[in-house]
């Protein structure tokens, strides 16, 4: 899933990392190899 704007939030359901966007770029968010779950925003 691409980012978006700017305050949407993803977590990875491997590792539980969080993380909220303050600047869009595009991309797709991607950590332990595999697509963050898009929470919030």
């Amino acid at each position: 899933m691409a980012v978006e704007k700017a305050g949407e939030k993803y977590r990875c359901n491997v590792c539980g990392n969080e993380v909220i966007v303050t600047k869009v770029g595009g991309g797709e968010l991607v950590c332990c190899e595999q697509p963050m779950e898009k929470i919030g925003g």
